[in-house]
C-alpha cells in the first residue's frame, strides 16, 4: 500500500510545489511508483510536470465533487502519474461544505488505487481549508516545508494544531513526517533560522536542506523536475539525497 504524504504550509512561497514535484521525480528515479496529486487550485504542480491544463477532460475537481473515479482522472506526466487540477478547483471549497463525508472525499477516492503506488504525494494550497483537511484525512503523514527566512516559524503552531485536530477527530493514524528547510542561502539569517527550527523541533527536522538556486526556479517553466532539467545541478543532487532520506524513513 502506498505511503501517502501531504505537503502543507498555510504560508505561500515556501517550496511546497517545488518539493512535491522534485521529491516525486527523485523517488521515481529510485525505482518507486509515484502518484503526485495537485490539490492546489493554482495548479502549479500540474503545469510544473508538463501537463497542459487546457487539454484535461477530468481532474481532481471531478473526483472530489462529481465522484469521478480517481483512476479516470489520472494522467501520465513523463515518468510519474499525476492527478491534475485546474482553477475550477477553487470552487470546491464552497461546494464541499454541503457534500456528504466532506472531509473524506479524497480518502475515499484513493482507496481503489492505493495499492498501485509506493508513494502518493499531495501538494496542498497555502490555506487550512477543506481541501487541506481532505488531504490530511487521506494522508499517513504531513511534511512541512519551511522557508529559512524571517517569520519562518510564524503560523507553524496553527498548522501543527490543525494536524492534531485532524488526528483526534478524522484520522488517528496521521503523523508528522518532518520539517524540510527550503530556500536556504549562505546568509546569517538562514543559519539562524535553521538553528532555531532544529532547536525547537529537534529530530523532526530532516537532515537534508534545500538550497535556493536559479536552476530550481527555472525548471517548472520547462515542465520538468530539476532531476530531468539539469541532472548535474545542486538542486538535482540535493533532492536525490532527500528522496534517499524519505526512503530510509518509509521504505
Amino acid at each position: 500500500m502506498a505511503k501517502k504524504i501531504a505537503l502543507a504550509n498555510q504560508k505561500g512561497g515556501v517550496g511546497k510545489t517545488t518539493t512535491s514535484i522534485n521529491l516525486a521525480a527523485a523517488l521515481v528515479k529510485a525505482g518507486k511508483k509515484v502518484l503526485l496529486i495537485d490539490a492546489d487550485p493554482q495548479g502549479n504542480a500540474t503545469s510544473g510536470v508538463g501537463v497542459d491544463k487546457s487539454e484535461l477532460k477530468q481532474d481532481i475537481y471531478d473526483v472530489l465533487i462529481n465522484d469521478v473515479p480517481a483512476k479516470e482522472a489520472i494522467v501520465k506526466a513523463d515518468k510519474m502519474d499525476i492527478l491534475p487540477t485546474t482553477i475550477q478547483l477553487s470552487e470546491s471549497e464552497v461546494q464541499l461544505v454541503d457534500l456528504p463525508d466532506r472531509e473524506y472525499r479524497l480518502k475515499n477516492a484513493l482507496l481503489p488505487i492505493e495499492n498501485d503506488y509506493d508513494y502518493i504525494l499531495i501538494d496542498n494550497p497555502p490555506s487550512l481549508g477543506l481541501l487541506t483537511i481532505n488531504s490530511f484525512t487521506a494522508a499517513d503523514a504531513v511534511m512541512i516545508p519551511v522557508q529559512t527566512e524571517f517569520y519562518a516559524l510564524e503560523g507553524l503552531g496553527q498548522l501543527i494544531n490543525t494536524i492534531e485536530l485532524v488526528r483526534q477527530g478524522l484520522n488517528p493514524e496521521l503523523e508528522m513526517a518532518g520539517i524540510l528547510l527550503t530556500m536556504y542561502s549562505r546568509t546569517n539569517l538562514s543559519k539562524q533560522v535553521e538553528e532555531e527550527v532544529r532547536k525547537y523541533f529537534d529530530d523532526r527536522v530532516y537532515t537534508t536542506v534545500i538550497p535556493r538556486t536559479v536552476r530550481l526556479s527555472e525548471a517548472p517553466s520547462y515542465g520538468q523536475a530539476i532531476i530531468d532539467f539539469d541532472p548535474k545541478s545542486l538542486g538535482a543532487r540535493v533532492y536525490t539525497e532527500f528522496a534517499k532520506e524519505v526512503m530510509v524513513q518509509y521504505g
